[in-house]
C-alpha cells in the first residue's frame, strides 16, 4: 500500500519512527522470550519427619543410650529448584513472579558454584556439616558424651545446611523428649528450618515463604523459624500455620514445651 492511500497521520515522520520502534521492541521481546535467562525457578520442596523414615530409611539412628517411643512429627523442610546450570525462559519467569507458590532467584544466589557437579558436592558437604553440628548441639544440650552416644543421619540426596535445627530437635526428642515424659511435638506435626552450630545457635537459611507452603501442605500447624527471618516468613503464610521464632536449640525446646503446656510462646 502506498503512502498516498494512507491517512496523513500515518505518514508523518514521527509516526513512522514510533512504528519502527514498536517493531524493534516487539522483535526484542520475541527474542527474549526464547533466550534462557540467568535465573533459577524455586518452589516448595519435600519435607521429611526426622523422627521417622525417609525413602525407606530411618532419618535418625541413635545408639549408646536408651531411646523413647515418640509421637507426632518433626518435619524438616526444603525448597525445590531447577537444576544447576539450567536457565529459565522469560515467560516461565513472569508466570512464577505471579505465582505465590514459586519464586525466581538469580542463579548465583541459589547455586554459587556454577558447575553442577561442584554445586552438588557443596550442598552434600553442607548437609554433612549440619548433621555433625546438630549432633554436637543436641548432645551438649542433654549433657551427654559423644564418645558414648552415636548418631547416624540419613536424608538421602537432600543437601544444604537448613535441616540442622530439626535434626537437633529430633535427637533431643528421641533421647529425652520434653524432660517430663512428653514429646516435643505434643503429638502434632511441627515443621521448621534453620542452620545450627555446635553451640546450638540457630541461623537463617532463606526460602522461608516457600518452606511454609511445603510445611502446611504436609500437615504442619506450627513452623519454627529463625527469628531473623520472621518478616519473610509472614509473606503469604498459609492459613492455620503458626509461626514461632527461635534463636537457639534451648529456646526451640522451650517454645515447643510451652506450646504443649499452655505457656507463653514467642510469635513473629
Amino acid at each position: 500500500m502506498s503512502d498516498a492511500k494512507l491517512p496523513p497521520v500515518l505518514t508523518r515522520p514521527k509516526t513512522r519512527a514510533l512504528a519502527l520502534c514498536g517493531v524493534l521492541v516487539a522483535g526484542l521481546f520475541g527474542t527474549a522470550a526464547f533466550v534462557p535467562l540467568p535465573f533459577t525457578l524455586t518452589m516448595p520442596g519435600t519435607t521429611a519427619d526426622v523422627l521417622g523414615s525417609y525413602e525407606g530409611q530411618p532419618v535418625l539412628t541413635v545408639t549408646g543410650a536408651p531411646l523413647r517411643q515418640t509421637d507426632g512429627q518433626l518435619r524438616m523442610v526444603t525448597i525445590a529448584a531447577t537444576n544447576p546450570g539450567e536457565r529459565t525462559r522469560l515467560f516461565t519467569a513472569l508466570d512464577a513472579w505471579l505465582n505465590p507458590d514459586e519464586a525466581v532467584l538469580p542463579s548465583e544466589a541459589v547455586y554459587p558454584q556454577r558447575d553442577p557437579a561442584k554445586a552438588e558436592q557443596v550442598t552434600a558437604e553442607q548437609m554433612t556439616e549440619s548433621q555433625d553440628s546438630a549432633t554436637v548441639a543436641a548432645l551438649n544440650y542433654l549433657k551427654l558424651s559423644p564418645t558414648q552416644v552415636k548418631v547416624k543421619v540419613d536424608l538421602g540426596s537432600i543437601g544444604g545446611p537448613s535441616a540442622g535445627q530439626l535434626l537437633a530437635l529430633g535427637i533431643v526428642d528421641k533421647l529425652a523428649g520434653d524432660g517430663k515424659g512428653g514429646d516435643l511435638s505434643g503429638g502434632k506435626v511441627i515443621a521448621g528450618t534453620g542452620t545450627i552450630d555446635d553451640q546450638g545457635n540457630i541461623g537463617a537459611v532463606g526460602g522461608v515463604p516457600l518452606k511454609t507452603q511445603a510445611a502446611a501442605r504436609d500437615g504442619a500447624t506450627v513452623f519454627l523459624v529463625p527469628r531473623s527471618e520472621c518478616s519473610s516468613a509472614k509473606v503469604n503464610t498459609p492459613a492455620g500455620l503458626r509461626l514461632v521464632p527461635v534463636e537457639t536449640l534451648a529456646g526451640a525446646v522451650a517454645a515447643l514445651t510451652a506450646l504443649n503446656t499452655g505457656g507463653s510462646v514467642p510469635a513473629c
